[in-house]
């Protein structure tokens, strides 16, 4: 690979070479952060428009909380040199999808879906792919629904597009993903036998709690919209009433006066 960093001169001055390539390096890095560092932050920007709006108009918000990350350079590096990728910006955003990730944490299964496709039909996203891992979970347990977009992020000299990794899911299976990488960082990848399966069994239980509080949700709700429609207006219902009837009051009276 040309100007491959792990092969650097390791003692003496540094190469002018060396010096260039570093700056040239320094230089292409800080603008990768900046470029994906824009790109969560109009996904997250798209977010909390979503949530706004469900409890503007549905006065529900399927959406507890939200979390985003982008990769440092070193760990980018380390990940180019381990795929043998050439350190350059355009190879990086080819070859590297991960660097920028957003993750969404529902309430309940069926706002996962709801969220989700409400993120990704958007006119300025383009989805390049999509992992239903609730409907279809990994052999482990692990349940969440993925999606790869591309973004456009708006610069001085035009637009990028950037790639973000979205994730999707429950509180229940961000409360097991995330013990699950707890416990492989801590054994480094090598967890005993004994443990994985006190994992899949936790994510099955994980499971049967999601589907209960789905049901109970269900419930809930249904027993609310049928009270909801047999109830008066509210009293922003009543205000806007008043007002309209006051609006047509003096609407009428100028009508008069005018003839």
């Amino acid at each position: 690979m040309a100007d491959d960093p792990t092969q650097r001169s390791g003692g003496g001055p540094p190469k002018p070479a060396d010096v260039a390539f570093a700056r040239r390096l320094r230089k292409d890095f800080q603008r990768i952060e900046m470029e994906y560092e824009f790109a969560v932050d109009e996904v997250l920007t798209k977010v909390s428009i979503l949530r706004r709006e469900f409890l503007h108009l549905h006065r529900y918000n399927p959406i507890e909380h939200v979390g985003s990350r982008v990769k440092s350079p070193e760990s980018i590096l380390r990940k180019v040199a381990r795929l043998g990728i050439e350190p350059t910006p355009e190879a990086i955003r080819a070859g590297i999808q991960d660097i920028a990730g957003v993750r969404v944490t529902c309430s309940f299964i069926a706002d996962t879906y709801r969220v989700m496709e409400a993120l990704t039909s958007q006119t300025d996203v383009r989805v390049l792919k999509v992992k239903d891992y609730i409907a279809a979970p990994k052999p482990n347990g692990y349940k969440s629904l993925h999606a790869l977009i591309e973004i456009p992020v708006f610069l001085s000299t035009g637009p990028v597009p950037v790639t973000v990794e979205v994730q999707v899911r429950t509180i229940a299976m961000d409360f097991w993903a995330s013990l699950e990488h707890k416990i492989y960082y801590k054994y480094d990848g090598h967890v005993p036998p004994g443990l994985v399966a006190s994992l899949t069994e936790a994510a099955h239980l994980a499971e049967q709690l999601d589907q209960r509080m789905e049901e109970l949700h269900t419930e809930v709700r249904g027993a609310e919209s049928e009270r909801a429609e047999d109830d008066a207006p509210d009293q922003d219902e009543q205000l806007l009433m008043r007002l309209w009837d006051t609006v047509r009051a003096d609407a009428g009276g100028e009508g008069r006066a005018g003839r």
